[in-house]
């Protein structure tokens, strides 16, 4: 018997998983785009309504904000503030002044003693989860809680109960069960569901926090920038940020930057600084990046009316979706119609595409099984004109 080659063997392997995955309607790959203004992009020299994206406040398109940035690039600056790369981790010598002011800015913000800043959402939650949480601990997390906080919780090595969504009788039994004087207990959340679009009741969960004695960790990814008075997320428009021992923050959302913050104690940022690994073991963000953040973060806290604008905006179209009859979700700019299943919901996908608007649809493994959506993420920048007609194309093409 002839052996084959190593590689070919893992040729072979590779080939029947996509296969099996193009087989199940979940196939996918990477579509290259152009943002444009009013919340549009490009794509193929096409132009979308783009309603997959995360740019909820339109930052990352808003050509005069970025020629407002770069305009502080000028022959009397020091352009190494503009600088692409930081060329160590933060522990050697890649940290810098405009860190601080980032972290100082970010702690005065949410009343916290401290804030650290991560290379990105996924870096934060895998590198935190993991410092801070030890095998002989216990875990009640959020069954729709996303990808990264559950990568992060699996590294932990600890016991892990994901209870039903937003179901807090359940979570108190199970808080009543496992909590005790010898062990630590951790509830964790994300605020704006990233698939779902809904909220998470931080109050209750903060009650239940100081009732039992857990540590609260609350992942505000699609909440920081578009909600809030001064868009801190969730927990400042529910007034219980200081009953949050972990408040978790993206920049690349709402922010349209690179990276991600957690407040909290200086006991807690000192204890990371020096157990998360993936802080310790990561080349820093650029400059450029942090520059970009500590203007914006300046621009974020006035922006009032978008925020409402937003919101509105969101309220509108699902309104219309209850109204066709149409399954929906959430009480955020995160707006899902349910298909259920995977090929159909590519199939309204690509022919509301043929329309104008770029939807996605969204399957398993990222949501759970015959449970794909279309998931309309919607940017303060588009108008209601826009979004005319595209409840009932929906409805047209979704099958009885």
């Amino acid at each position: 018997m002839v052996q084959l080659p190593i590689m070919t063997h893992l040729d072979h392997r590779l080939h029947e998983h996509l296969q099996s995955l193009d087989a199940q309607g979940l196939l996918r790959s990477i579509v290259q785009t152009k943002p444009l203004a009013k919340g549009r992009i490009e794509v193929e020299g096409k132009q979308y309504l783009n309603l997959s994206g995360n740019d909820y406040l339109g930052l990352g398109s808003d050509a005069a904000l970025l020629r407002e940035f770069y305009a502080n690039l000028t022959s009397d600056n020091d352009c190494r503030l503009f600088a692409l790369g930081s060329g160590a981790s933060r522990l050697m010598t890649g940290s810098s002044a405009a860190y601080q002011q980032l972290e100082d800015s970010l702690a005065r913000l949410y009343g916290k003693e401290r804030a650290l800043v991560f290379n990105s959402g996924w870096q934060l939650n895998t590198g935190v989860l993991s410092a801070i949480i030890r095998k002989d601990d216990f875990v009640l997390a959020d069954r729709l809680c996303h990808a990264s906080l559950i990568d992060g919780l699996r590294l932990t090595g600890a016991k892990v109960i994901r209870y039903p969504h937003l179901d807090y009788e359940k979570l108190e039994k199970l808080l009543r069960q496992h909590c005790g004087p010898s062990r630590m207990v951790f509830i964790v959340t994300e605020s704006i569901f990233s698939m779902d679009g809904d909220c998470a009741d931080l109050p209750a969960l903060a009650a239940l926090r100081h009732k039992y004695g857990a540590v609260l960790y609350v992942d505000e990814a699609h909440a920081v920038g578009v909600r809030g008075e001064r868009g801190l997320g969730l927990a400042e428009e529910q007034d219980v940020l200081d009953q949050i021992d972990l408040l978790i923050g993206t920049f690349g959302k709402a922010l349209a930057g690179q990276g991600a913050f957690v407040v909290g104690s200086r006991l807690l940022c000192d204890f990371l600084v020096n157990t998360a690994r993936s802080l310790i073991f990561t080349t820093a963000l650029p400059p450029i990046c942090i520059h970009w953040l500590n203007f914006v973060l300046q621009k974020i806290v006035t922006m009032t009316d978008e925020r409402l604008r937003l919101t509105e905006l969101a309220d509108q179209l699902r309104t219309r979706l209850h109204q066709l009859g149409l399954v929906t979700g959430g009480s955020s700019q995160i707006v899902p119609v349910m298909i259920g299943d995977s090929a159909q919901a590519v199939a309204v996908a690509e022919q509301l595409q043929g329309q104008g608007w770029w939807v996605n649809a969204v399957r398993p493994p990222t949501v759970p099984p015959n449970t794909a959506r279309l998931r309309l993420s919607l940017s303060a920048t588009m108008n209601s004109t826009q979004l005319d007609g595209l409840p009932e194309q929906i409805l047209a093409r979704i099958k009885p």
